[in-house]
């Protein structure tokens, strides 16, 4: 564990969110070199190991028509805390700007975006057979259009295989059966999965092998990072030419995880807000198929745990604009004005608005009225943030030097004369593990478990168990995490069957603010919110409780100079019980951490380049969006834990 996150876990005992926090020497055991690790920080209560698990490089597409030339090893120096150049580059190829992480990672994944390696691999190497080809010398002389039209084919719904699984056609130049991109893009896997066995160092910094598979369909967004759980991986990653819906996904990487021995995955969903209503959809085939069936709905729960609830392009939570979300103020945060990914490139009005149906509390929901169905929950989802950077800056999440993450943002080099991406993204946030040790073995299970959060970027350090025999006492007993573990489940986990009829659950959540670093201050915690969704009479509903905390702390931030005014908490703690259950209704409860307001990282660029709104004429053209009354000025930063889920009678059986 690294030195920053050593310093929250020390605070964090004072604040009993851990019960062992004392330092073991290492021990070697039997079994495989992942298992025969034992740290010094090992921990049988589990310990918090802050990361990012969508990183973009050099290597996709994307990022590569934009000027990115850092690579896989170039995001995990960054990651480690080593400084890197960003683009625009000089002739000579000298980065123009620079940036490095004050507090380095836990943990890191490269998912450079799997669908083009060898196409770009061709058009950018001279020794590429094809590289004069007619798409290779569009790609140089003019590569935003070349992109569109490479981009183009993640939009085409798929066509049926002889395997029973959907696949796209490639582009002219791959050759018959794509067979030359296959091969260059061979070149580019292995130097992927060499990265990250070069840079993973067990109990310091860990790397997972992983790429992005990147589903379109008609411009929504249903991409998913596929995250390998050693480096037992495919010779190829299954992308969506070759898989397009993510049952042909799981279908052919299950058939290559069985030719490598060890070989094991889950998936993970990202960007909801921007999938124009398919990510939750319940028919098959990315929504023009069958209605979802039992084996379907296990397919889903047992291969993606996880879903992305934050990232650059926005927040998927909820949106305070429609549906339930409408009830929630805290649901006006970081939300974009549009629902798929053709607006960022041409205008707003070639996108739908949002949906409920493109959020994850709706999700949530939906899965509970599936499980009344099906017996089984297709979206039984923990929740975990990134950054989706495509400038190879894992982790890179500090409203107040926050130099874009080029993902289909602002030009690298508009960023340079004005704010440094669109007024609408965000630096992104951070994915939370609670493992026993920091190695790919434990990470991954604490993955597969759901014992995971998300945050918008600070290092909140944030536990959360629900039982029904939590004692009311557990914030000051001493032990937090060991009675919580002992009587009951961590996020992620399902309420056993209740002790008897007249029972009703409890949570205990706990908080510890972040200490600061990396440029931002050290804001107080405001409150500890939990999240309810339930069905009643095949009707979805929700509700927001605080339970500790103060919403009306009167906390404030000075826009002068961004510095953050009044008072709020260094640590909150609580045991809640659900007032208002109802045995006979299926649920799932989430905590939510809130931060007082800080200032959003516009502002603090609008501050540098001292713009005044007060005369428009006078305001430089990238810096317009400074005056732009439909963005805050100041933002509450926050955490959301992984749900823990309530069923009639106990968990049910995980079974198709």
């Amino acid at each position: 564990m690294r030195t920053s996150v050593r310093l929250l876990l020390g605070a964090a005992c004072a604040a009993l969110l851990l019960s062992a926090c004392g330092r073991s020497t290492p021990v070697a055991s039997g079994g495989t070199a992942a298992s025969a690790v034992r740290c010094p920080d090992y921990n049988p209560q589990r310990n918090p190991y802050f990361g990012d698990l969508h990183v973009h490089t050099t290597y996709s597409l994307d990022a590569n028509v934009r000027g990115t030339l850092t690579d896989a090893r170039d995001a995990y120096r960054f990651a480690e805390g080593q400084r890197i150049g960003l683009p625009p580059y000089d002739a000579q190829g000298n980065p123009l700007r620079t940036a490095q992480l004050a507090r380095p990672l836990d943990f890191a994944a490269d998912t450079d975006h799997a669908e083009f390696f060898g196409e770009t691999r061709i058009c950018t190497d001279p020794q590429q057979a094809g590289y004069q080809s007619p798409e290779c010398l569009l790609y140089r002389i003019a590569p935003d259009q070349s992109f569109l039209i490479f981009n183009s084919l993640l939009a085409l719904p798929g066509l049926p295989q002889l395997d029973g699984t959907t696949a796209v056609p490639r582009l002219p130049y791959c050759g018959l059966g794509g067979e030359r991109c296959l091969a260059a893009a061979q070149s580019v896997w292995s130097d992927v999965q060499q990265a990250a066995a070069q840079f993973d160092d067990a109990c310091r910094f860990t790397t997972f092998v992983a790429y992005e598979w990147t589903g379109s369909p008609g411009s929504k967004n249903l991409h998913r990072n596929v995250i390998f759980a050693n480096g037992n991986v495919p010779p190829l990653p299954v992308s969506y030419l070759d898989a397009a819906n993510p049952e042909s996904l799981w279908q052919k990487l299950d058939a290559e995880c069985r030719a490598q021995d060890g070989c094991d995955y889950l998936t993970i969903p990202h960007n909801s807000d921007l999938s124009g209503g398919l990510m939750f959809t319940t028919r098959e085939n990315n929504g023009q198929g069958a209605d979802f069936t039992p084996q379907y709905a296990y397919e889903k729960q047992m291969h993606e745990p996880l879903i992305e609830i934050f990232q650059h392009k926005g927040s998927s939570e909820c949106n305070h604009s429609v549906g339930l979300g409408a009830q929630d103020e805290l649901c006006d945060f970081e939300n974009l004005p549009y629902d798929n990914l053709t607006a960022d490139r041409f205008d707003r009005l070639a996108s739908g608005q949002p949906q409920e149906g493109d959020f994850v509390r709706y999700g949530l929901e939906e899965g509970l009225l599936q499980e009344q169905k099906l017996g089984v929950n297709p979206f039984k989802y923990g929740f975990i943030a990134d950054t989706d950077t495509h400038v190879s800056t894992p982790g890179n999440v500090a409203e107040s030097s926050f130099p874009g993450h080029g993902g289909d943002g602002k030009p690298p080099s508009d960023a340079v004369d004005g704010l440094a991406d669109y007024v609408e993204y965000n630096p992104g946030g951070l994915a939370v593990l609670w493992a026993e040790q920091n190695t790919r073995e434990s990470l991954f299970r604490a993955m597969a478990r759901r014992e995971a959060y998300g945050t918008s970027g600070p290092r909140m350090v944030v536990r959360f168990f629900g039982g029904w025999e939590l004692p009311q006492n557990q914030c000051d007993a001493g032990d937090f995490a060991a009675v919580g573990y002992a009587h009951g489940v961590p996020m992620g986990g399902d309420l056993p069957a209740a002790p008897d009829a007249r029972a009703a659950p409890s949570f205990a959540v706990a908080a510890l603010r972040d200490p600061g670093g990396d440029g931002d201050p050290s804001v107080p915690l405001q409150r500890i919110q939990i999240v309810k969704g339930w069905i009643d009479a095949g009707q979805k509903r929700e509700a927001v409780y605080d339970v500790a905390g103060d919403p009306n702390d009167g906390a404030s931030v000075d826009l002068s100079d961004c510095r953050p005014q009044g008072r709020g908490f260094s640590n909150l703690c609580t045991v809640w019980q659900d007032p208002n259950f109802d045995p006979r209704q299926p649920a799932f409860y989430y905590a939510r951490v809130v931060q007082n307001p800080s200032c959003r990282w516009s502002t603090y660029q609008c501050l540098a380049a001292h713009i005044d709104c007060s005369d428009p004429k006078n305001v430089p053209g990238g810096y317009q969006d400074c005056c732009n009354a439909d963005y805050p000025k100041t933002v509450q930063e926050r955490a959301w834990t992984s749900p823990i889920w309530y069923h009639p009678g106990g968990p049910l059986p995980v079974s198709p």
